[in-house]
């Protein structure tokens, strides 16, 4: 029944806008990167773009598309009284969950690429100096989709827990303001789910400040332990919700 699950959730995206969506972020960063971007003869040009493009994408655009792809995900089981119907099949409910999580990862990951498609062509247009630092530009795109786990389990649930579509929205919405004074906080900035995907894109460029101190090992463990604690709770959570 899982893939009868997964069939199901790709018949709905399918015929949605959503996927449109996924490129907003990476089209607006690359506009600013276009703007503000050094034209230099090295490769640290690029280290400088992706810096611009992640100050915007991954600070703002990232958390909120988060919360955006899991309340659309839930929206028409919402709606149309769908949360009975797919409930009423043979499925259990940790199932459910798990590919609409799923399905925000996936897309997460097309956000990803089309923001790396977007910074290759900055760096192409703007002459860029060759070899360009895969190793690094990769890092961070995973990096920074594996700090919106945690995030989107979280967003996930809340999703799930309110019918309401604007309600999950405002909640990511009013948490990812705060971003910018966050992630200067080498205390509290790891440990917030709105600031880690910030905090795991940038690149070190020597100038670390707050908690961009903090290790990537210790990211990286926080990061962990926030999906296991998100994911967990809200499948327990879905797993007793009256529908």
């Amino acid at each position: 029944m899982m893939l009868a699950i997964i069939r199901s959730e790709w018949l709905k995206l399918r015929k949605t806008v959503i996927w449109l969506l996924a490129a907003v972020s990476p089209l607006l960063a690359g506009a600013v990167a276009l703007l503000d971007a050094e034209r230099t003869h090295d490769s640290s040009a690029w280290l400088v773009a992706l810096s611009v493009m992640s100050a915007l994408h991954a600070l703002l655009f990232l958390p909120l598309l988060t919360g955006v792809f899991a309340a659309l995900l839930c929206r028409y089981e919402h709606m149309s009284g769908g949360w009975k119907q797919m409930l009423a099949l043979p499925v259990r409910r940790s199932q459910v969950f798990l590919v609409k999580f799923g399905f925000v990862v996936l897309l997460l990951a097309v956000t990803q690429l089309l923001f790396l498609g977007l910074l290759l062509l900055v760096g192409m247009s703007l002459g860029f100096a060759f070899p360009i630092p895969w190793s690094e530009l990769l890092s961070s795109l995973s990096g920074g989709l594996l700090a919106c786990l945690p995030l989107a389990a979280l967003q996930l649930g809340i999703s799930i827990a309110w019918p309401n579509f604007a309600a999950p929205l405002a909640v990511n919405a009013i948490f990812t303001l705060p971003n910018l004074l966050i992630v200067n906080s080498r205390e509290f900035g790891p440990y917030y789910p709105w600031a880690q995907p910030m905090l795991a894109m940038m690149p070190n460029t020597g100038e670390a400040y707050g908690a961009f101190h903090v290790s990537a090992f210790t990211l990286y463990g926080i990061i962990l332990g926030g999906l296991v604690l998100f994911l967990t709770s809200g499948m327990i959570y879905f797993s007793r919700k009256a529908v």
